[in-house]
């Protein structure tokens, strides 16, 4: 009995996807998996073959769900990408306790229309769309890929079926990262040839309004940069004696945020400027001493740029944030010099390295010995998230150093997503090629084939990367790359592979107004994955 075919079975599973809670983070998150693998448990095939229906442990006791169904003894196998966390729902306001009911959310969204933006009214008028969170950012590609397989229990691919569904995609991507010798030792176990990695993910719109119907062939790539402000505190009665980290951090948020040098366009690909995500200082308790210490972290966004040309520039940011300051405080001292008698301002400036630099001067006072042993303590009694132990790693190497302050520190913090593309893979052109015309042919719609998808997905860590970078050049200035954490690029580099994310229709991912669009998602949409399975076997013998 098939479960998962039709719009209406489509629709069902949806929310009661949605209605697991599973927030990045949460006991939901947990939760949600066991329930995936109770849903897939229920087929005879699975209950033939139970060791193909897996859940694989995360170190911190999450887990991802594997569920492989073989065809015809091929060795050829498509892999369908999937994550089932979801951001949170505070921005919902009073509608928070329905955001994982979308039956009833829908309703209660028709009764406040008239207050709605005029896209969301329309939406709501034609009786099509769906609301909820994560009904449109994963839970509909996860119930669409739910019925692939379910197709692939009956026979219908001449190949394998490999379901992958992960956590953590919204925060640092450990499920991926998990999944990755997950799917290498299948590989071995099972005897497969990965022919591609199908994403799920929606499509994005570029623009409010934008009509277009995407399908992609990569993952647009993302490094997350530190800037360690080390300054020099001091009473607040004499400022000049110091210097306050978080001037510091002001006129580096003005050399980044929103710069225009890092704005990357590859086609009709426009990448966003840099943005700020994190801005504070290290002071934990209010006193009238200055801060020592501040952080900033910022956003950039990249597609075929190297770890080089991006260095550069947020090094050049940084450089030249170090030379306004300077000028900031001394004109300053001026002119309070020409108000106070007998004042004369102590000669100083800023300067600016990279962690590695920095790593290399405490070696050379302190020795390997002391510094690994420091690391390692703080290794162990680590109970901060990625982004905060980074700093603090940063900080215990700035404070032996102290006497270099004030200081920049840029260094790199995960998540890290190289920017993957399989767009000029002969392979994968003609599987998007046979995509569009078949879609257009029944269903009188076009299809644009995009090289990046824009929402960050966790491709990256399967597909071809699109620049020319090493990623040594990143993590040698990553300093919990090897304290509590490896970006895994020998497993990545074994493990390559062609791949494309064909996904439902839905709008506003991460806002209030996230949702699914039902005709097209789950209508049209499983007869052209259907489709586009087929032809990733067929192509790959010919």
């Amino acid at each position: 009995m098939k479960n998962w075919q039709t719009k209406e079975q489509l629709t069902d599973l949806l929310c009661s996807l949605v209605n697991h809670q599973s927030i990045t983070g949460s006991n939901a998150e947990i939760a949600v998996a066991e329930y995936l693998q109770h849903l897939l448990s229920q087929k005879k095939y699975f209950q033939d073959n139970p060791n193909y229906l897996k859940l694989h442990p995360l170190d911190d006791g999450r887990r991802l769900l594997t569920a492989l169904v073989k065809g015809n003894n091929s060795s050829d196998t498509v892999i369908l990408l999937s994550h089932f966390d979801v951001v949170g729902v505070e921005d919902y306001g009073s509608l928070q306790n329905l955001a994982f009911h979308p039956r009833e959310l829908t309703r209660e969204m028709n009764h406040l229309k008239e207050d709605l933006p005029e896209a969301v009214q329309n939406d709501i008028s034609s009786g099509d769309w769906l609301f909820g969170r994560g009904s449109m950012d994963m839970k509909a590609g996860l119930s669409l890929h739910f019925s692939m397989l379910e197709k692939a229990i009956d026979g219908e691919f001449d190949g394998n079926i490999l379901l992958l569904s992960v956590p953590d995609e919204e925060v640092n991507s450990q499920g991926m990262l998990t999944a990755l010798p997950v799917l290498h030792q299948l590989k071995k176990d099972e005897n497969l040839t990965y022919n591609a990695c199908l994403n799920g993910e929606p499509m994005f719109s570029k623009y409010p309004g934008d009509p277009a119907h995407y399908v992609y062939a990569g993952s647009i790539g993302k490094v997350l940069p530190g800037f360690y402000c080390y300054g020099k505190e001091s009473h607040v009665g004499e400022p000049f004696a110091g210097m306050n980290p978080n001037l510091m951090t002001s006129f580096l948020s003005q050399q980044l945020e929103l710069n225009e040098a890092f704005i990357e366009k590859i086609e009709d690909e426009v990448t966003p400027p840099p943005v700020s995500l994190m801005q504070r200082d290290l002071k934990e308790n209010y006193s009238v001493q200055t801060p020592h210490a501040a952080i900033s972290m910022y956003n950039v966004l990249y597609l075929k740029q190297t770890f080089k040309e991006l260095n550069d520039k947020l090094l050049t940011g940084a450089q030249t944030a170090a030379y306004e300051i300077e000028n900031y405080v001394h004109q300053k001292a001026n002119k309070f010099a020409s108000i106070a008698d007998d004042f004369s301002m102590p000669a100083w400036n800023v300067n600016v390295m990279m962690y590695e630099d920095l790593y290399a001067e405490a070696l050379k006072r302190y020795g390997e010995e002391e510094i690994i042993r420091i690391q390692n303590l703080l290794v162990s009694q680590r109970d901060k998230g990625d982004r905060d132990f980074s700093t603090l790693l940063v900080q215990e190497l700035a404070a032996m150093c102290k006497d270099l302050a004030p200081m920049i520190i840029l260094f790199y913090s995960p998540p890290f997503y190289p920017a993957v593309s399989s767009y000029n893979d002969p392979y994968i052109k003609d599987v998007m090629k046979h995509v569009k015309e078949y879609t257009n042919t029944n269903y009188h719609m076009d299809l644009t084939v995009s090289e990046f998808f824009t929402g960050l997905s966790d491709l990256s860590y399967l597909g071809p990367v699109s620049s020319k970078s090493k990623l040594n050049q990143l993590t040698t200035n990553m300093p919990l790359q090897n304290n509590g954490f490896v970006f895994p690029e020998d497993i990545m580099e074994q493990l390559t592979m062609p791949i494309l994310n064909i996904g439902p229709l839905g709008k506003d991912p991460h806002q209030w107004t996230e949702r699914i669009e039902l005709t097209y998602s789950f209508e049209y949409l499983p007869s052209i994955l259907t489709e586009a399975i087929h032809h990733l076997f067929e192509k790959n013998r010919s």
